[in-house]
């Protein structure tokens, strides 16, 4: 990774060495701390190191190693200002003390190595490692143990500490000492694990788990999704989640707004009520009651209610659509078949637009049947006395005058605004009658019919899931099976 270059690289190399001459311990061998770049390496080396070694010891559950040379100032060691910055109690540093053969002639480490010079909560360890001639020579390792304990046992300097200096006393000191500590946890990291493990498996639960290879498995999987979203679309619509009040919405602000604006002033204006009458009568004026004249009008009028019927009708097919869109993407089941989503809201749309024009017949309908019969008993309720004033042997010809007129337009609008009343009690009706309450009762009807006749061929296809998330999946069980794993094997020695 770092080819022939002096860099380094914070990709760990994992070596496993077995032999009945090591203990049980995990080392993590870092680099040494620099303080300048020599050739060949970046200039923000001393940095990457430093950071490198940090993301390491920051870690509360480790056991830092602190190693420092015999020849030279402890005052001045890295590892111990390092190890002191991230662990300031000394409750899990380890000082080791190297070269110690190689110190001047008349100097020793006995100062540190006591804990006079720098005092640390766990012994100072002194060690002996191979020299490059050794190395050079091939002398092997146990050669080399035993060549450190001659040097330590013989010596008139370190003699007295022999038997807790060397190499095999730090590994057997670190490996007790890490024991203990796990023992000591073991509680916290049951608990962890429990609670990894719980939640690996909600998630996984969310994700939801493999599907079964055959036919039967992979129909009731996606059926079990379509009731899945099916819950959630309904809850919409019924309160339990948002969206539904838009479709009141409706009803109760955009259809008598629609209605409002409907242009009957201007419809029944004088100058219109003059021109319809006319017109009706053709060549001959009525006599008594301009019958034809009042239907044109009426017929007429009654034609504006259409557009805010059918608008009605459109902008609940709208919300309709939206809370199929939001309950598809709200259904957490749905998440990790892509296919299935888009095979499922095609389905559920093309129902939505059948319910549409239903819904949109039905309307109008309902404004047809008022233009087919008028109500009879509204206009023998209405007065048919003349004006007051008026002269009773009025021709035929005076009748298209302004006051006669106005009562005309007066009446066909008092009839207007009772149908107005009543279309505005009974679209809202008609919507959710072949609109809302269908798609809360057949929305996925046909889809279900239709997929019941798919081969498995088909059905796999259908449930083509995005591989990010099979990706996930694979890791979460593996991650799961190490958890579990781990749990029992803790169990099986914790309380040995």
């Amino acid at each position: 990774m770092t080819g022939k270059s002096k860099a380094i690289s914070n990709v760990p190399i994992h070596l496993s060495i077995y032999s009945p001459h090591v203990v049980n311990l995990t080392l993590i061998d870092l680099p040494g701390l620099t303080k300048v770049a020599v050739e060949g390496q970046p200039e923000s080396i001393v940095q990457d190191i430093e950071n490198m070694v940090r993301t390491y010891v920051d870690k509360p559950n480790s056991i830092i190693l602190a190693i420092s040379p015999a020849n030279q100032d402890i005052a001045t060691s890295d590892a111990i200002k390092l190890a002191k910055e991230v662990d300031p109690t000394g409750e899990r540093t380890f000082g080791v003390v190297t070269k110690l053969d190689l110190m001047d002639k008349g100097t020793n480490a006995i100062d540190v190595l006591e804990g006079r010079s720098y005092r640390l909560q766990h012994p100072w360890v002194g060690i002996v490692n191979r020299s490059q001639a050794d190395i050079n020579k091939n002398v092997d390792m146990l050669a080399a143990r035993r060549k450190e304990q001659e040097y330590f046992q013989s010596s008139p300097d370190y003699g007295h500490l022999a038997h807790k200096m060397g190499a095999e006393y730090l590994a057997k000191l670190l490996s007790q000492h890490l024991e203990a500590v796990i023992k000591a946890k073991i509680p916290s990291i049951i608990s962890m694990i429990n609670k990894t493990v719980d939640e690996i498996e909600a998630e996984l639960d969310r994700l939801g788990r493999p599907i079964g290879g055959d036919a039967g498995a992979q129909l009731y999987t996606i059926l079990d999704m379509c009731r899945a979203f099916d819950r959630v679309f309904k809850e919409h619509l019924d309160g339990g989640r948002p969206g539904g009040d838009r479709i009141y919405g409706v009803f109760d602000h955009q259809l008598p707004a629609a209605l409002k604006k409907l242009p009957f002033d201007k419809h029944l204006s004088l100058q219109n009520v003059r021109k319809v009458i006319s017109e009706a009568d053709g060549y001959q004026p009525h006599l008594i009651a301009p019958e034809q004249g009042y239907r044109r009008l009426i017929d007429s009028s009654l034609s504006y209610f259409r557009g805010p019927a059918e608008a009605s009708v459109d902008a609940v097919h709208l919300v309709l659509k939206e809370l199929v869109r939001r309950s598809i993407a709200a259904t957490e089941e749905l998440k990790r078949f892509p296919t299935l989503q888009s095979d499922i809201a095609a389905a559920a749309n093309e129902s939505l637009e059948r319910f549409r024009e239903d819904g949109r017949k039905t309307v109008i309908r309902l404004v047809d049947m008022e233009a087919s019969y008028l109500t009879v008993e509204f206009f023998r309720k209405l007065p048919t006395e003349p004006d007051k004033g008026a002269n009773n042997n009025t021709p035929a010809n005076d009748r298209y005058q302004d006051n006669h007129l106005r009562r005309i337009g007066s009446n066909v609008s008092s009839y207007i605004n009772m149908v107005c009343d009543t279309l505005r009690n009974t679209i809202p009706k008609a919507v959710v009658h072949c609109q809302v309450k269908e798609a809360k009762r057949n929305l996925l009807n046909r889809f279900y019919a239709h997929v019941g006749s798919k081969e498995k061929k088909q059905l796999s296809a259908m449930l083509d899931e995005d591989p990010a998330l099979m990706e996930k999946r694979d890791s979460l069980v593996k991650k799961l099976e190490l958890y579990k794993s781990a749990r029992n094997e803790i169990d099986s020695v914790a309380w040995k």
